[in-house]
């Protein structure tokens, strides 16, 4: 369900706003192995499987725990493509059972902060390029390190 999901997403997303303009990423990571214990059904079975015991059977797939208010999908983009990014989130939530949220989040991007704080940390340039998101520089430590990271 996640693979579809992000296709549905995705395929969507480039279709109306192009590859450029939207970032995607999933949350959970499918990393528990299921696993399969096949038993005979023929006549005499009985005699012949141990039934439950020492199942440790073939792996047949993989699996993502996902717990309530986990987050599934998140996609960072611009304003004006929100629209288009609840359709795709709309699509994408079709593929899931059970019944998800689609929230639009006041915080800028993948970060933990808020639009308004982060403009004010990047004029003060307190903020460091941390992969898809930032880290803010404290004011801790002596003037020296302080002036360094800056």
């Amino acid at each position: 369900a996640l693979e579809a999901a992000r296709i549905a997403c995705n395929k969507y997303m480039m279709k109306t706003v192009g590859k450029d303009n939207y970032h995607i990423r999933i949350c959970p990571q499918p990393i528990n192995i299921l696993r399969i214990n096949k038993m005979l059904s023929c006549a005499g079975a009985d005699r012949l499987q141990t039934g439950m015991r020492n199942s440790f059977g073939k792996p047949y797939g993989k699996a993502a725990r996902v717990f309530v208010g986990q987050h599934i999908i998140n996609i960072r983009t611009k304003d004006c493509y929100v629209a288009e990014a609840k359709e795709a989130l709309r699509r994408a939530k079709n593929k899931f059972p059970g019944q998800q949220v689609i929230q639009v989040s006041q915080k800028y991007g993948f970060t933990g902060l808020y639009k308004d704080e982060f403009s004010r940390l990047r004029e003060a340039k307190r903020l460091t390029s941390f992969g898809t998101s930032v880290a803010v520089i404290r004011e801790r430590g002596s003037v020296e390190k302080f002036l360094e990271r800056v």
